[in-house]
């Protein structure tokens, strides 16, 4: 008989990659969805899953569920990828943020102890934590957020930290840098751009509005990812990885990426003020792409690159699929779709 997971935040990109991993490898896996899920999200993941994956009602701010879904399912493995995950957003409701990415932990954490102490737990930490620390950065890095998201993050990290150390909980935090896929919400930069590219193609949207395009981040595949949060959990110690490429590219870099993806020839617009760049159709002369301060963060991270020599290291992991790759896949099927 196979294992036991449960999966926390269940609709959202990276519990996709992270069941089908599991069913694969003959898991039971139970997923705790909200009351307030998105309604497409759900029947997608219905559509792909079926009934394979055990749904329970539960939320990350209500212990009391938590509690019932860990007695019902009694998991071997616990992987929390519930978040309010929207860096931008944080800055507008950081009491929410808080008490779902960090007091929510702290329940959780508590709930296992009391409930499944044997069970390993994943938690999905971030770059973000680091913020403006100096790349690469890696285990051994300062930690600087400078989000309500990252400093709510940066809390769960420790009481991961915590846990492991000072109740013997095989407890591991995920470092993970940007990660993608066309499953990733639209409301994140990189799938805001390949769909709303993938619309302008198909004369459904005019243009479409950026913030800052001089921010470097370090993307990689969701699918690769998850890999790794698996693999963590198999190690006979429990321990804390950052996972990420190790390259980095700035927004404008993953725009013009996805502009060649697309066939539209376009040229590009400079200025000293960086308000005023913009990308033009080349063929009608119109804008399709301008800057929008309101999609400016109050405090910037301007450089995140990952130094992920400790997991590749320690437990073999390795990215595989590239940057331009997963741009050529997210496009494709944000085309598909429109």
């Amino acid at each position: 008989m196979g294992q036991f997971a449960f999966i926390t935040g269940i609709f959202g990109q990276d519990s996709r990659f992270l069941t089908k991993h599991l069913l694969d490898k003959n898991y039971t896996v139970y997923g705790m969805m909200r009351r307030s899920s998105k309604l497409s999200a759900m029947q997608d993941f219905i559509k792909d899953f079926g009934d394979k994956v055990k749904l329970r009602y539960g939320d990350m701010t209500d212990p009391s569920s938590i509690r019932k879904i860990l007695a019902e399912a009694e998991p071997d493995e616990v992987y929390n990828l519930a978040a309010q995950s929207d860096v931008r957003v944080s800055f507008d409701i950081p009491e929410y943020t808080a008490e779902v990415n960090a007091t929510g932990v702290v329940d959780l954490i508590s709930a296992m102890r009391e409930i499944v102490p044997q069970a390993k737990l994943y938690q999905a930490s971030t770059s973000e934590c680091f913020g403006r620390s100096k790349p690469p950065q890696n285990e051994t890095s300062i930690f600087q957020p400078t989000s309500p998201y990252g400093t709510a993050k940066l809390h769960a990290y420790w009481e991961v930290r915590n846990a492991r150390e000072g109740y013997n909980m095989f407890a591991c935090n995920g470092l993970l840098f940007n990660h993608e896929s066309e499953y990733r919400g639209e409301n994140f930069v990189t799938r805001k751009i390949t769909s709303s590219i993938a619309r302008i193609v198909k004369g459904k949207q005019q243009c479409l509005s950026l913030g800052n395009l001089d921010a470097k981040r370090d993307w990689g595949s969701a699918q690769d990812f998850v890999k790794a949060m698996w693999m963590m959990l198999q190690h006979d110690k429990p321990d804390d990885y950052v996972v990420a490429t190790g390259i980095a590219h700035t927004v404008r870099e993953f725009l013009e990426m996805v502009l060649q993806c697309s066939g539209i020839s376009y040229w590009h617009e400079c200025s000293s003020d960086p308000l005023e760049e913009k990308y033009y159709n080349s063929k009608t002369g119109k804008v399709i792409v301008k800057i929008d301060p309101s999609f400016y963060r109050p405090v910037e991270v301007d450089y995140l690159l990952g130094d992920s020599t400790k997991i590749r290291n320690t437990l073999g992991w390795e990215p595989e699929v590239t940057l331009e790759q997963l741009v050529s896949i997210m496009y494709k099927h944000d085309f598909e779709v429109q």
